[in-house]
């Protein structure tokens, strides 16, 4: 066993008791220094061997006292201040202590020796535990790793922080860094301070492992773009709060950095959650599938819809991961209002098992939100964009009408309309495909209704810029804009899925339903506001000292200035006010036919060239989509109606 296992393994009681024998054995040297520095020299031994009986009382003394003062109690690491003061009231005692003994034996010692005493056996014992500690430290580091450190910022937190790691024997100090040029070449807490430039000269020469950020009043993005610096030179950083936020006395700071960012304080106007009321009874006690059920929009759907209380909830997704998550977030919520939650693992594209699963659970209801909508993603994989976003809705679509769905709801995109790139494009086509089912089923009798709910960006999707900018502004920026002028239309995720169930029961067939959303929302304000909102200012060309930077990176491959929500001229009103009926052309059946043959052979082939020949053939403006090189940027469309133009009535 070693001799720091030797010392850790000690008890507590005989580490006391060491304490304790320590003040006590100091007296009587403490008695021959003070006799030594009273007569310049060492006292004659006949002069100690007169006072000797004195010693063991006065040692008795001490140790009574340090016992009923709990000076014993205290541990080296933490002897600091209070426990100094301890020592001090021990030492004075001790001193008026001996000036008594001494008075009441008659020695004649002059009153300076009891005074030298007292300052002398304060220092002894004081230093005494200064140098244990020292040597214990020594010990424990020598039979340990240790890890190195810099404490980046030499203001009261990062010398509080020094002092807290003086008594580690793990973590060892090694320097200061701080932007303070005043500070530069100073020492302090016994640690030399240096210059941010010569980090990587410190790690090497004093072989740092990590550097400890105590800088508490300085802007989280200041410190992230430090800590992201620092691990660039291959060493781990350390955020430290403040002592005063640790204890709750400065929240302010942290206040406005964890202060959430919610979608309604983006919106710009009143989230219409409560303006859609109804609609619950078309699904109370019915049997619905909720395709892409582990997605944004879909996995909201499956939230809203168990409110409903339908009888069985069928849950359709690909991704495992995605259906675990919502299945045990759902199921407590199913129990509770007696729906029974089936989660199926499959693509949508799966046409026997979607008519399997259709059929074993008797399918009233069918809402397809299953798409890939990442427009750099698609623009890049075409083949997989529309074999998922085509080729799927059509075969769940065509299941649903053979299996006798009552109704089947398509969950579309605003970038469907006008579409200038292939995610836009494969909605659109999803559409057509609906569209024409739609036809087929009404001139054959068939029972499925279908319909389609088309609308903009959904705040906190897995597609929108919110999660992106949030995550931008948390690493200290820059936040990316595509282009200054670049706007949007926005809704919350419960807004869209409010929208979905309410325009679903309004349905005859072959409809197209949006949401009257208001204004279209810059971009590049968006960015300000978060910015603003999670406390921060931006840096801009009229601010160049902001915190966050905003920089225009140009638009992507197929993207829109402005987004649009409607193909036709106009609307036509609902018998709700905030839900609109656009007015579509229309595929014929030949055409559909002989867009989905295309599309199929040339996915079977991965054939990139035959996809977007499908897309130049039977998309509105599609040959634009094809002709279009990857790296040129889109125009905005030329002749299209002004933003929230007045509906007109049915």
């Amino acid at each position: 066993m070693g001799l720091g296992n030797l010392i850790v393994s000690l008890p507590r009681g005989a580490k006391q008791a060491t304490l304790a024998l320590l003040d006590v054995a100091l007296v009587p040297i403490a008695l021959v220094g003070a006799y030594t520095l009273q007569l310049n020299g060492l006292p004659p031994s006949e002069a100690l061997l007169d006072r000797w009986q004195a010693v063991p009382l006065l040692m008795l003394m001490a140790g009574l006292l340090c016992l009923a003062l709990g000076i014993h109690k205290v541990q080296l690491k933490a002897y600091e201040s209070r426990a100094i003061r301890l020592s001090a009231v021990h030492a004075v005692v001790m001193g008026i202590a001996t000036a008594i003994v001494d008075d009441m034996a008659n020695g004649g010692i002059p009153a300076a020796t009891f005074i030298t005493f007292g300052l002398l056996y304060f220092f002894l014992t004081t230093g005494s535990r200064f140098l244990l500690l020292q040597i214990v430290l020594a010990i424990y580091r020598r039979n340990h790793d240790q890890v190195r450190v810099i404490i980046y910022g030499a203001g009261r937190t990062g010398q509080q922080l020094a002092a807290a790691l003086s008594t580690d024997d793990r973590i060892q100090p090694v320097a200061f860094v701080d932007d303070d040029k005043s500070l530069q070449s100073t020492i302090v807490r016994g640690l030399s301070v240096y210059s941010p430039l010569t980090i990587p000269a410190l790690i090497r020469d004093k072989g740092a492992h990590r550097v400890l950020l105590a800088m508490p009043s300085v802007p989280r993005t200041r410190i992230n773009q430090l800590s992201r610096q620092l691990e660039d030179m291959g060493v781990e950083a350390q955020t430290l709060p403040s002592f005063a936020q640790l204890a709750g006395t400065d929240t302010q700071l942290l206040v406005e950095q964890l202060r959430p960012v919610t979608p309604s304080r983006l919106l710009r106007r009143a989230p219409l959650d409560a303006e859609l009321p109804g609609g619950s009874e078309t699904y109370v006690g019915r049997s619905v599938m909720v395709s892409g059920g582990g997605g944004s929009i879909g996995s909201e759907l499956c939230r809203q819809l168990i409110r409903c209380r339908p009888a069985k909830l069928v849950m359709v997704e690909f991704s495992e991961l995605a259906l675990y998550s919502i299945t045990n977030e759902l199921e407590p919520l199913a129990q509770a209002n007696g729906v029974t939650l089936v989660p199926i693992l499959a693509s949508a594209g799966e046409a026997a098992l979607m008519r399997k699963v259709l059929t074993d659970h008797a399918v009233e209801i069918v809402l397809h939100a299953a798409a890939y909508k990442h427009v750099p993603i698609v623009e890049h994989n075409p083949v997989a964009g529309l074999a998922n976003n085509v080729l799927g809705t059509q075969v769940l679509a065509q299941a649903a009408l053979d299996c006798g769905v009552e109704r089947f709801i398509l969950i579309s995109s605003d970038k469907a309309v006008r579409p200038r790139n292939m995610m836009g494009a494969s909605k659109r086509l999803a559409e057509l495909v609906v569209q024409d089912l739609a036809q087929r089923a009404q001139t054959t009798g068939g029972r499925t209704i279908f319909s389609m709910v088309r609308f903009g960006n959904v705040m906190n999707s897995s597609g929108s810029v919110i999660p992106l900018f949030h995550e931008q502004i948390s690493k200290g920026g820059p936040v990316t804009v595509t282009h200054r002028a670049v706007t949007r239309y926005f809704m919350t995720i419960p807004e869209a899925a409010r929208l979905v169930l309410v325009a679903g029961t309004f349905a005859e067939g072959g409809e197209v339903f949006v949401l009257d959303m208001g204004e279209p929302i810059a971009i590049y304000d968006l960015a300000r506001q978060m910015i603003e909102a999670m406390g921060h200012q931006p840096r801009t060309e009229e601010t160049p000292d902001g915190d966050i930077e905003i920089r225009i990176t140009g638009l992507r491959p197929g993207e829109k200035l402005h987004e649009e929500l409607l193909i036709g001229q106009g609307q036509l009103t609902t018998p709700h006010p905030k839900i609109l009926l656009a007015r579509e052309t229309k595929l014929s059946e030949i055409e559909v036919a002989a867009a989905l043959k295309a599309l199929r052979g040339a996915v079977a082939e991965a054939d990139v060239a035959g996809v977007r020949s499908v897309v130049a053939r039977f998309v509105e403006g599609g040959e634009a989509i094809v002709a279009r090189e990857p790296s040129a940027p889109a125009q905005p469309p030329a002749n299209v109606p002004a933003p929230g133009a007045a509906p007109q009535p049915v």
